[in-house]
């Protein structure tokens, strides 16, 4: 059944040879902003290049355990009443004794606010370019300077629930992948291909002059995302940042601007939730 298009989206090549935006040398240059570093004594580092990893503290039980799976645990922290527990009995077996330290109370060493007993150090995982985002069945979630690491790590579990082929985020002005991110996400930041970029306007730029349609996501959007026909396509869902919304000029770098439809009192959603919603209705387009 072919997909009903709610708005018309913005014109598309004549043919598949056929590029619908710049893919001139000078475009794909990396920035000077995109070649420096955030802050003094920052680990974020905001380049297309290779940043610093990420990653490299886990905290809770589902994060960790996804992290021993990847095998990148290199030491864990337990707390000492929990040890026998099945789930932390599993994970203390699989690093083995010698590589294990036991503590009173995980939450006095924890970074986040319930690291139910066990915290795991481990070795960072490397972001992607952002070029390799953007492959023909692209489905990439963007991240406008959102600031609730549980929001990232929310965001971040359906996306890699649903099979999105990225996420994008700004190594500055952002949460960072921190521990309470890892632990929201409950795993799906071990499989999730992230690229963090000094500029989000840019990286859309970037996206886009390789083929990537980039649909910002706003309830004030002059399209409804539901039934939007370039779903089908080469796509990046642009979630803005909690309050604010998008920022003026990756509003203006977005191909369109579409709302989630809402028909009672509550005039938007949990940036997390909008973002589920958006992820889902982008997968179901291609089912």
């Amino acid at each position: 059944m072919s997909t009903r298009v709610v708005s018309s989206p913005p014109s598309r090549p004549s043919s598949p040879s056929e590029p619908r935006h710049d893919r001139s040398a000078s475009s794909m240059t990396p920035t000077r902003s995109e070649m420096r570093w955030t802050r003094p004594g920052s680990r974020w580092r905001t380049s297309l290049m290779a940043p610093a990893g990420y990653g490299s503290r886990v905290e809770g039980i589902h994060a960790v355990s996804a992290a021993v799976r990847a095998g990148r645990v290199k030491r864990l922290t337990v707390e000492r009443n929990r040890r026998s527990r099945d789930e932390i009995a599993v994970l203390i077996a699989a690093v083995g004794d010698d590589s294990v330290t036991f503590v009173d109370d995980a939450r006095s060493v924890a970074e986040s606010d319930a690291p139910q007993g066990v915290i795991a150090e481990c070795a960072p995982i490397l972001p992607v370019d952002l070029d390799t985002l953007a492959s023909e069945d692209a489905a990439v979630v963007v991240l406008d300077h959102l600031e609730d690491p549980h929001n990232v790590g929310a965001i971040a579990r359906t996306a890699a629930a649903a099979g999105v082929t990225g996420l994008v985020m700004s190594g500055r002005r952002s949460a960072p992948l921190s521990a309470a991110a890892f632990k929201a996400a409950a795993g799906g930041l071990e499989s999730l291909p992230v690229s963090i970029v000094g500029s989000i306007p840019e990286a859309l730029s970037r996206l886009k002059s390789k083929g990537v349609w980039c649909v910002g996501l706003d309830a004030g959007g002059e399209s409804s995302l539901f039934g939007l026909g370039i779903l089908t396509e080469p796509v990046a869902l642009v979630v803005g940042a909690e309050g604010d919304g998008l920022s003026q000029l990756t509003r203006k770098r977005c191909d369109l601007v579409a709302s989630i439809p809402m028909v009672g009192e509550s005039e938007s959603l949990n940036a997390s939730v909008s973002a589920a919603l958006g992820i889902f209705e982008i997968m179901r387009a291609r089912i």
